[in-house]
């Protein structure tokens, strides 16, 4: 692709503090297709198909969404045999390399396991927290614009760290191709079932179960706009770990930065989808239009050139700031999945980046590290909802069970407190089912 044409050009720089700044700044953010009107009416029909037809629903939608020939639903079931014989098809280092991968991220999610606890009170009340793992979880592993066997890793090794029982995997096999990385990955990471199945009917699927696919309690892991509509949609009927949208990288470099090494890191979120979103912020003009040279030198080169070129001129933007100030503000607003703080006073400083799904600081730690094998979990919270919510982790594999077990003397010393606010309240029933216990205790 000997494309020598400007694109950095046509990518917004936005100078914090000039007229226009921040409405520029709101358009880029506020492009979300998850939201989008005609597609959540596409996705609730696709869901109501699948709830009220079952199979033969998922059958017809994976024919003509996917573009396949399944006649029964068996075709899309892959079982423990085709996950070996996948495999033993990919190259002996690819394996090894996900062996690897697989050995840290649970390494790195071990850590996160919990354990139940309870105490007694000065009356004798024994109260506590009960942690148990989930039963049934469904993971969905994007599929169509690439193959991620590395987001099958991310989901399925935390949920079996946290100790469920029960993986069902769904991943999608358009024009009936599955890459059989990702089946290596998912026998390397424990996953229980596996459905060749992906968009917002893999979804509806999971949710509420067909003929052959049972119902899971919980679906986790990203995709799409179809799919983050979907998870909104079933939310409640089942738990989801987030609402995933458009991929995202931020950069804070200074003059002392790479524009080569930066561009790169760019491009590894805006290859993902013509939606990606890619920032650099920095407080040095020069730094800036270095890296547009580099951006113009380096984009044609990739595969993926045309998705870069279109996430970078229609959802990304460069960011000059008087100073470092303003660049934590801005970097805390935006909240981005990806934080990468290269700048060296933005290192000093990291403890005051506090909105991001993960951040990798110093050159040395490529964004691309944490994608695949660094150890922490690279499904992360988009969208700017890094402000509350947190990477998956095991915690998302659980529930918390509160424990209560009074004695005689605990409920006789706890019946007055809880009768008085009952009946502050105005919630007599609720004050004499405390008092009940009283009198039992007196």
């Amino acid at each position: 692709m000997g494309n020598s044409s400007d694109i950095a050009g046509s990518i917004p720089c936005l100078k914090y503090g000039e007229a226009g700044f921040k409405s520029a700044l709101e358009s880029l953010l506020s492009r979300d297709k998850t939201q989008d009107l005609d597609l959540q009416s596409q996705v609730s029909a696709i869901l109501e198909e699948i709830r009220s037809q079952g199979d033969a629903a998922l059958i017809e939608l994976t024919n003509r969404l996917d573009r396949r020939a399944v006649q029964q639903i068996s075709e899309l079931c892959i079982g423990a045999e085709e996950m070996t014989l996948a495999t033993s098809s990919v190259e002996k280092q690819t394996v090894q390399a996900l062996q690897q991968a697989a050995d840290r991220i649970r390494k790195f999610h071990e850590k996160q396991v919990q354990s139940s606890w309870s105490f007694e009170d000065e009356w004798g009340n024994q109260l506590g927290q009960r942690i148990q793992a989930i039963q049934r979880v469904g993971i969905y592993v994007p599929g169509g614009q690439a193959a991620y066997p590395s987001s099958m890793l991310m989901n399925a090794i935390p949920a079996r760290v946290a100790g469920v029982t029960e993986i069902i995997a769904t991943v999608p096999a358009p024009n009936n191709l599955l890459n059989p990385m990702v089946l290596a990955a998912a026998q390397i990471a424990g996953v229980t079932k596996i459905y060749s199945i992906g968009g917002a009917q893999a979804i509806g699927a999971l949710a509420f179960g067909t003929e052959t696919i049972p119902k899971v309690s919980k679906i986790v892991g990203p995709g799409n706009a179809y799919v983050a509509t979907a998870k909104r949609m079933v939310f409640g009927a089942v738990g989801i770990d987030m609402i995933a949208g458009p991929s995202e990288i931020m950069v804070i470099a200074d003059q002392d930065c790479d524009a080569n090494t930066v561009a790169l890191d760019l491009f590894s979120q805006a290859e993902h989808d013509e939606v990606a979103r890619v920032f650099c912020i920095s407080t040095d003009r020069d730094f800036l239009q270095r890296l547009k040279e580099a951006i113009n030198r380096l984009w044609a080169d990739f595969p993926r050139a045309k998705i870069i070129q279109q996430a970078l001129q229609n959802c990304s933007a460069l960011i000059e700031t008087p100073d470092m100030d303003c660049a934590i503000e801005i970097a805390n607003l935006i909240a981005p999945e990806h934080l990468e703080l290269q700048a060296a006073e933005a290192i000093q400083r990291e403890a005051e980046f506090i909105h991001a799904g993960a951040i990798f600081i110093g050159e040395a730690s490529s964004e691309a590290l944490g994608d695949y094998c660094a150890g922490p979990n690279h499904v992360l919270p988009t969208s700017a909802t890094a402000r509350f919510a947190s990477p998956l982790g095991v915690y998302d594999f659980v529930t918390r069970t509160s424990i209560v077990r009074c004695s005689e003397a605990g409920a006789s010393q706890l019946a007055n407190v809880a009768a008085r606010i009952a009946r502050a309240e105005g919630l007599e029933a609720h004050a004499r089912s405390a008092e009940a216990r009283l009198k039992k205790s007196v």
